[in-house]
């Protein structure tokens, strides 16, 4: 077994976790791509709320020489991690309609794959917002986990009393429960997909199909900007590309259905604030953004997400 490895940094030492390839299941036969560069102070909740201004903190970022798949190695503990999602703030509020808007297209794809509208889960449903989307879009029963308690306090109250909150673990709901399983910009955050999708696929109805959306490390963007983008992130355990994710998918037992490029509604202001600009130069543009009404300009753009749909077979257990 590998041993655990330590960053010995002040004010404290902090004890990383190595992490394996969920794909190849190998500990090592990885090639770095990025060295960490981060202290043990940054991992508090402000670092990990959603949609903060991007601060190019990262865990040391490998490649697997087998199949591929970018992660992170090594990482906090699970534990930790669940406690600063836990006290991490909901801060993006004001892109909520652009984020109904994006992942509002995706979830009316899963019409041309029969699915149906009992029943939805998502997992990471910050304070319900799509949940809502949801239940106005004809699902009969929606559910949400979410770590934190600020965005669960922040939820309508018609959403609220379905919103657990909690980790994706074992144990939350019963067999065979939902039509749709859903992740928004929550399965890169993941430190064991493996244990997650066996979960998702136990709690699925059978031939149920799970949407995520998430970052692709193939985009033209990451791959220009490399380290320097946004997705090269201390949240990010895990960076896709949809070869990577749908074999992940295959492995743990589901049907990748479809997969593609992700075109994104946001505000003019939050594009503003995702470019890799020294912080003097950045700070009178989202300052102009803000008091403007230029800011609040909706840009629909291909923003370096991939959305992927994934099938539970009507024999799968």
């Amino acid at each position: 077994m590998q041993e655990q490895s330590k960053i010995t940094t002040e004010p404290q030492d902090l004890v990383l976790r190595p992490t394996s390839c969920p794909i190849c299941q190998t500990p090592g036969n990885a090639a770095e791509l990025y060295p960490a560069n981060f202290a043990p102070d940054d991992l508090n909740p402000a670092v990990f709320s959603a949609r903060r201004l991007p601060d190019r903190l990262r865990y040391r970022i490998v490649k697997c020489k087998g199949c591929g798949l970018v992660r992170a190695d090594p990482i906090a503990a699970e534990q930790l991690l669940a406690s600063l999602y836990a006290d991490s703030e909901f801060a993006y509020g004001d892109e909520v309609d652009g984020l109904v808007h994006t992942y509002g297209r995706y979830l009316d794809r899963l019409a041309k794959w029969d699915g149906r509208k009992e029943s939805l889960l998502e997992i990471g449903c910050g304070n319900g917002f799509f949940l809502e989307a949801a239940q106005a879009r004809g699902y009969m029963q929606v559910r949400g986990v979410e770590p934190s308690a600020a965005a669960v306090d922040q939820a309508n109250a018609t959403v609220q009393p379905h919103i657990v909150r909690d980790v994706m673990r074992p144990g939350l709901f019963a067999a065979d429960s939902f039509d749709v399983i859903c992740l928004f910009q929550v399965f890169d955050h993941i430190a064991d997909p493996s244990t997650l999708l066996e979960e998702c696929r136990r709690v699925l109805k059978p031939d149920g199909l799970m949407l995520f959306i998430n970052h692709n490390i193939k985009a033209l963007s990451a791959q220009l900007l490399k380290e320097l983008s946004p997705i090269v992130d201390i949240e990010h355990t895990f960076l896709y590309e949809p070869a990577t994710q749908s074999r992940l998918l295959e492995k743990c037992g589901f049907a990748v259905a479809e997969a593609g490029s992700v075109f994104n509604t946001y505000s003019l202001y939050y594009l503003l604030r995702l470019l890799p600009l020294p912080t003097v130069c950045k700070a009178p543009l989202l300052r102009l953004a803000e008091i403007s009404r230029l800011g609040r300009l909706p840009c629909r753009v291909p923003l370096g997400n991939l959305y992927l749909v994934a099938r539970k077979p009507a024999g799968g257990q």
